[in-house]
C-alpha cells in the first residue's frame, strides 16, 4: 500500500477513517474489496462525478443532503443507501446546517455485483434499510478488518461485503419508507416482540398487545421485513432456547416449559426448525 491516498478520496471531510486495498483488482475477479470508510462531511461537501471507476455503495449514517444520481435528485437522511458506478453520474451534497456522516465501500467482482441486484441496488439505485443499527456495525467491522494489517484482511473484507451485501437484501425497502405512518407502527410492534418475547404465545396475542388487527400486523410484515411476526417471536423464543440448554444441568422439558410449551416434542420439532438440530443433539454438543 502506498503512502498517497487514492486520488477518489475526498479531502472535504472533517474526520474520515479509510482504508484500500488493491487498486486495480484483476479483470473477472469473483469479489474484491477496493476500498471502504467512514468520512464527516465539511459544510461545502461536495462530489460532483460523470462516471465512477469500481461498483460503490455509500450509506448515510446520520445528516442530511442531496444526491442527484443518473439525472435524477433525492434527499439524503439517516437509513438511506446508494449505489454508482462505471457511467452513472454522481453529484453529492451535504446540508452545511445538519452534516453528512456516511460510510462507503467500493469493490468489483460477479459475486457482489449479482448481490447487489438481489438487494435492489443496481448501480445508480436509491433505497433505505429497516435495520440501520445492523448495517452499521457490519461496516464497522469492513473498516476494522481493512485498516488491519493482515495477510488476510483482502479475503476477510470479501466476506464481509458479502454479509453486508446480503442484510442489505434483506432490509432494503423503497426511499421514503422510513418516515411513513406504516414503517413507524411496524418498527414500534417489532420493538414489543422482541422486548417481550418470552410473554408471548401468539399472533393474537401481539397484534392485541401493539393495538393492531392481526392481518394488518402481517401486510406491515410482509411489507417491510423478510418473517411473519410470529416467526420473528418463535425464533426470538428459540435462540433464547438454546442459551438455556448450554448451562449446566439443563434439561428439554424445564427449557420447554420456560418457553411456555407443555408439550417437550413440539418444542423439540420447533427447535430443529430453527436451528436445525434437535435440543438433545444440541446438548450432546455443548458437553463434547
Amino acid at each position: 500500500m502506498s503512502a498517497t491516498h487514492p486520488d477518489f478520496f475526498s479531502a472535504q471531510v472533517t474526520r474520515a477513517r479509510r482504508f484500500y486495498l488493491d487498486l486495480q483488482p484483476a479483470e473477472g475477479a469473483r469479489a474484491v474489496v477496493v476500498s471502504g470508510g467512514c468520512e464527516h462531511c465539511e459544510p461545502d461537501y461536495a462530489i460532483h462525478r460523470r462516471s465512477f471507476r469500481y461498483l460503490s455503495i455509500e450509506y448515510v449514517n446520520s445528516g442530511r443532503g442531496q444526491l442527484i444520481l443518473g439525472g435524477h435528485t433525492y434527499a439524503l437522511q439517516p437509513g438511506t443507501l446508494f449505489s454508482y458506478g462505471p457511467r452513472i453520474a454522481q453529484d453529492i451534497r451535504t446540508d452545511p446546517d445538519d452534516r453528512l456522516v456516511k460510510y462507503f465501500v467500493d469493490f468489483v467482482g460477479r459475486a457482489p455485483r449479482a448481490l447487489l441486484a438481489v438487494a435492489q441496488l443496481t448501480p445508480g439505485s436509491v433505497m433505505q434499510t429497516s435495520d440501520p443499527a445492523e448495517v452499521t456495525a457490519l461496516f464497522e467491522n469492513l473498516i476494522r478488518n481493512g485498516e488491519r494489517e493482515s495477510p488476510y484482511r483482502e479475503r476477510i473484507c470479501a466476506a464481509v461485503l458479502e454479509q453486508l451485501l446480503l442484510k442489505l437484501a434483506e432490509t432494503v425497502m423503497p426511499p421514503g419508507s422510513a418516515n411513513s405512518t406504516a414503517f413507524r407502527t411496524y418498527h414500534r410492534c417489532r420493538q414489543y416482540i422482541e422486548d417481550h418475547f418470552m410473554e408471548l404465545t401468539s399472533l393474537g396475542q401481539i397484534a392485541q398487545a401493539c393495538h393492531i388487527n392481526a392481518p394488518y400486523l402481517c401486510r406491515l410484515f410482509q411489507r417491510f421485513d423478510h418473517q411473519r411476526p410470529y416467526q420473528l417471536l418463535v425464533r426470538l423464543q428459540m435462540v433464547r432456547a438454546a442459551e438455556r440448554l448450554q448451562q449446566p444441568g439443563a434439561l428439554v422439558k424445564q427449557v420447554a416449559a420456560e418457553m411456555g410449551s407443555s408439550d417437550p416434542y413440539h418444542f423439540s420439532r420447533v427447535f430443529k426448525r430453527v436451528h436445525g438440530l434437535p435440543p438433545s443433539e444440541f446438548i450432546r454438543l455443548r458437553g463434547d
